[in-house]
């Protein structure tokens, strides 16, 4: 994930605010048999107000990330519903313009804004005793279009598996055949559709462009090595080895603000706001009327006659439902929190995915490591700028793969991405050398971990455990990753490239010293998930319902990766923009789009690792 241009210094402009002036909603659109209790509901909310003039909506969907651009397109394509949708950080542009806010959507640039916590919640956790008691950096996005404003942009799906595991997990009408027709709905991809790929939805796909030989070098030595190449790893194979899916539309960034939001924002029924710091789910008994939000300084509240919706991520979603009542009873109590629904669940079950990078020294000058140069980034930059080609329209993560980490793994769950560059610290340090490096990392890791509030204060972050490498399964498969990455470096194709071992390094070779190296190097994936899990209503560790709604309560939903019962294999954004579109039918009450009988493809046999 390297950034190829230099640091700037931050400019502050006024945002300007897409709105919908005073009181939209009226008792003519509220729809069918919701009109009467839509309308006692907007009563209730102006009984809370006295005769102040009341902001209400249809729906108040908090957090306009992966998840709630999604859904405030979807649900305002309904003339007759409206909706609030508010972000505690700023737009993703700059008086309207992207190109004078080029940090977010130049893909060569994903590093500014990784690291700045002015798109950027800054996440940290607490010392990790399985790795040395390291402090975790979590980035998590804070800006219109969330993490998918400051994600690498790789577009994977996972494996059909996980969502019929969903399935058995409790999560009823989420397999595989009901999730399929949404990651098609959601995308266009640039080399057409077919039974796998869509082409008429508002998220573009494409493939890498930037031809650097080392990726050919590392499909090439993948094979060597025994495994297969895929045409399309979001298709009917995931096994193998292949180029990359990237949310990258004309050489620009394409976050769900890009596909969803913006194409949305002249609708009369949307009224969309940034720099709104939503602080509590308003309730009346257990139902949700509203939320109170600070803007400016100033303390507001809105009501929602239909549903409240969190689409904040796994982190910001837990924590408003315990700030607001919703959660563990005793931990609330402790911290003063009067209690609206007794939730054990919410918060628990935090899930990630951890990587390291196997990183190799260059004997030729072919790596990314000169575009970093000053003289080089400028004329970079330029050909951006004017044309949207060249070193800057790629994030390089161009190839990759899955394969299974042993034998008797049904489907891969060890992931790589490969880089024709070299990353320090999260991109925060430059480029030492001409190098290349393979980010690898299992994927469906057996330490599971939890977050809870620090206090009741909803601007102090909350405590985050997940537990890294606390089972040993989980440690022999970090091993397996690291034996299986040097083994594809060590092939032919890599010959003429290779110089010696940066990291580990060729003196790190007994297990006890891969076991020590993955402690003190490994570091987030950047996928959090799974922190309101869905789930049938006699599961005690539910969240919510297989219909996105907060069980125990009403009129209040969780929709965003928080509510994954269990992490997929591979990157989370587009399973989230998929939760989004498939939970948007189901408010709408639209039956679930369905494709039986997909085939996928099998290993022959399981008795061998590849």
């Amino acid at each position: 994930m390297s950034h190829l241009m230099k640091r700037v210094p931050k400019c502050n402009f006024a945002s300007h605010i897409h709105r919908v002036g005073g009181l939209f909603i009226k008792k003519h659109i509220l729809k069918g048999s919701n009109a009467s209790s839509g309308q006692k509901m907007r009563t209730q909310a102006l009984s809370q107000v006295g005769s102040k003039s009341v902001d209400a909506f249809s729906y108040v969907i908090v957090g306009a990330g992966s998840a709630g651009c999604v859904l405030a397109n979807r649900l305002t394509e309904d003339s007759q519903s409206t909706v609030k949708l508010l972000e505690a950080g700023p737009k993703d542009t700059i008086l309207d313009s992207k190109l004078l806010q080029w940090k977010i959507h130049m893909p060569a640039a994903l590093t500014y804004n990784l690291c700045d916590d002015k798109y950027n919640w800054y996440y940290h956790t607490t010392p990790q005793k399985h790795m040395d008691n390291r402090i975790m950096y979590w980035p998590r996005g804070r800006v219109w279009g969330g993490s998918s404003s400051l994600n690498a942009m790789v577009y994977i799906r996972g494996h059909a598996e996980d969502y019929n595991r969903w399935s058995k997990e409790g999560a009823a009408g989420w397999g595989y055949e009901f999730c399929l027709p949404y990651f098609k709905k959601a995308q266009t991809h640039e080399l057409g559709p077919d039974v796998y790929r869509g082409g008429n939805g508002p998220l573009h796909v494409s493939r890498g462009k930037t031809k650097n030989p080392l990726h050919q070098a590392f499909l090439d030595a993948a094979q060597q090595a025994g495994y297969p190449f895929t045409e399309d790893m979001n298709g009917f194979q995931q096994e193998g080895f292949g180029w990359m899916d990237m949310t990258i539309h004309k050489g620009q960034r394409w976050s769900t603000a890009s596909a969803y939001l913006r194409p949305a924002l002249s609708r009369p029924n949307l009224s969309a706001e940034d720099s709104t710091f939503v602080t509590k789910i308003l309730f009346e008994g257990t139902k949700a009327i509203g939320v109170e939000y600070i803007k400016n300084g100033e303390k507001k509240k809105v009501f929602a006659t239909e549903e409240v919706i969190l689409s904040g991520g796994a982190i910001n979603s837990p924590q408003l439902l315990m700030l607001s009542g919703v959660g563990n009873a005793d931990d609330l109590k402790k911290l003063g929190i009067p209690v609206v629904c007794n939730l054990p669940g919410v918060g628990q079950n935090l899930q990630d995915h951890l990587e390291v990078y196997i990183q190799q020294k260059c004997t030729q000058p072919i790596t990314l490591y000169k575009s970093q140069k000053p003289l080089q980034m400028v004329k970079i930059g330029l050909e951006w700028f004017l044309k949207h080609t060249g070193d800057g329209a790629t994030a390089h993560l161009e190839t990759g793969g899955f394969i299974r980490s042993r034998p008797g793994v049904s489907h891969p769950d060890i992931q790589f991405h490969f880089l024709p560059s070299q990353v320090i610290d999260h991109g925060r340090v430059a480029s030492q050398m001409e190098a290349y490096q393979v980010h690898v990392g299992p994927m469906r890791s057996t330490s599971i971990g939890w977050l809870k509030l620090k206090s009741a204060d909803p601007r102090d972050h909350p405590i985050l455990e997940p537990n890294y490498l606390s089972t040993e399964i989980d440690v022999w498969e970090f091993r397996q990753c690291v034996k299986l990455s040097r083994e594809i470096f060590a092939q032919k194709a890599f010959d003429k490239f290779r110089g010696p071992e940066l990291q580990p390094g060729e003196h790190i070779q007994s297990d006890g010293e891969i076991d020590a190296f993955i402690r003190q190097k490994a570091d987030s994936a950047y996928h959090p998930s799974c922190t309101c899990k869905m789930g049938h209503g006699s599961d005690t560790t539910a969240v919510v319902d297989p219909q996105t709604k907060v069980i125990g309560t009403e009129n209040l939903r969780v929709v965003d990766a928080s509510i994954m019962p269990s992490i997929v294999s591979g990157n989370l954004n587009a399973p989230t923009v998929m939760l989004a579109e498939k939970a948007a039918d189901i408010i709408k009450g639209l039956p679930s789009l369905q494709e039986k009988n997909i085939p996928i493809y099998k290993p022959q046999t399981l008795e061998t690792q590849r």
